[in-house]
């Protein structure tokens, strides 16, 4: 790398100076010794900054590579952390650039003008490129047990769809939109395994005060992307991080269960910790396991909420009560073993596969 190029990401306040010596009576200043901080911070820089690349974009992915856990024995510096008013900054860059929040825009800019207000925003995010049909992931049992059987695997929701109503609610107001439209975007998003009948139950009872009310303020506070993001402190942002790349894995793990990974008891106790909760889908939908910086910086700012904290912290504690979570019962050889079995079992089974395709 250039040396202009260096001074740029210390005029940006991306990189730090080696400290200098001054030499006296005008004869300038001398670094006795290299700063390992800076050589790293500008090996980071260096590894995601490319030329036309916003330098938000290089920091977004500095500071998740700063937080991936090193493997025992690895070879390589540590990475530093970027500086936090540049993290900061960042996120927000690219928050506000997401398709998410211009989803949001476009909603809240049709708020107060009716049905025709309501036509003009499905239109219009329809029109998006953002608007494309997605479908979440059946639940990795489902998969499993169809797999197993020898069936064809069942399509997951349309979560588009859903998340079309929920961003109307939140532009329009709750009461244009309609509780069954809601049900039916709550059961397409899978939020807690409930169908759309449960939420049609549910949320008559509370319109007709015949059960608990719905805080439908909480989704409007929901859509307040960039203000948590803003109040929140640099420690807040390094935990925020810490919750995302920890429920990365557990993610994979839980998926990887769809295709034939051996199953233990810790295994099975951590997808329990996720599924008594619910929240696979929401993970499917909020994970993703090589995210773009945009999508890292939307996940990363909905971790600074305290319900996937929990959740974090309910699997890691889960973790320490039952680490050998890839050792087969009666298998001495370990991970080794798990792994083994892991790929002996794929092998058959693309073969079966192909066996059944030729016929």
């Amino acid at each position: 790398m250039s040396a202009l190029r260096l001074e740029s990401w210390r005029r940006a306040g991306l990189l730090p100076r080696h400290r200098r010596r001054g030499l006296g009576r005008g004869r300038g200043s001398v670094v006795d010794a290299l700063d390992p901080v800076v050589v790293e911070s500008a090996a980071a820089l260096g590894r995601h900054a490319r030329q036309g690349r916003d330098s938000r974009l290089a920091v977004l992915d500095w500071f998740a590579e700063a937080g991936r856990p090193r493997l025992p024995g690895s070879a390589g510096a540590v990475v530093p952390e970027p500086p936090a008013a540049a993290v900061r900054e960042a996120v927000l860059w690219a928050l506000r650039r997401s398709a998410s929040m211009r989803l949001l825009e476009v909603a809240r800019g049709a708020a107060g003008a009716g049905e025709q207000g309501q036509d003009a925003l499905y239109a219009a995010v329809g029109e998006m490129p953002a608007a494309r049909p997605y479908r979440g992931a059946v639940h990795p049992a489902v998969v499993r047990a169809a797999l197993e059987a020898g069936e064809d695997v069942p399509e997951g929701p349309a979560e588009f769809a859903g998340v079309v109503h929920l961003v109307a609610a939140i532009g329009l107001g709750v009461e244009e939109v309609g509780a069954d439209a809601l049900a039916e975007s709550f059961a397409a998003l899978g939020m807690f395994g409930l169908t759309v009948q449960d939420w049609e139950q549910m949320l008559g009872a509370a319109e007709r005060d015949e059960g608990p009310p719905v805080d439908w303020g909480s989704l409007q506070q929901q859509a307040d992307v960039l203000g948590p993001v803003q109040r929140a402190g640099h420690e807040d942002l390094l935990r925020a991080r810490e919750v995302l790349l920890g429920l990365q894995g557990f993610y994979a793990m839980h998926v990887w269960h769809a295709l034939w990974m051996p199953d233990t008891p810790g295994l099975a106790a951590l997808r329990a910790v996720i599924d008594e909760r619910g929240m696979f889908p929401v993970l499917d939908h909020m994970i993703g396991l090589s995210p773009s910086p945009t999508q890292f910086a939307e996940a990363l700012a909905a971790c600074l909420e305290p319900y996937l904290d929990e959740l974090y912290t309910a699997l890691m504690e889960q973790l320490a009560a039952d680490p050998a979570i890839f050792h087969l019962p009666g298998d001495d050889t370990g991970a080794a073993g798990f792994m083994d079995t892991w790929l002996r079992t794929l092998r058959e089974q693309t073969g079966k596969d192909t066996e059944q395709g030729s016929r």
